[in-house]
């Protein structure tokens, strides 16, 4: 399989990261909310892809606001 560019981590990295962040944790909040009750699964996906799509652009704005802060703690050599 043919690989993307490495251009294109900075929009891979925080596509997967925020998927999996929400997935995780939008099934522990309706697992606690409902209980593992019948269409768990077909309700949590649901839930899933609503939070997906609003994780994604926060992840996207807020990740050089993160960066910014980290580099007050951290000694990052630049690039």
């Amino acid at each position: 399989m043919k690989k993307l560019p490495e251009k294109y981590a900075a929009w891979i990295v925080p596509l997967l990261l925020s998927g999996l962040m929400s997935g995780t944790i939008s099934f522990i909040n309706l697992l606690i909310a409902m209980g593992f009750i019948s269409g768990f699964i077909q309700k949590w996906f649901a839930t899933w892809m609503v939070s997906w799509m609003i994780a994604y652009p926060i992840v996207l704005i807020f990740l050089p606001l993160v960066r910014r802060f980290t580099a007050l703690f951290v000694d990052i050599p630049p690039k």
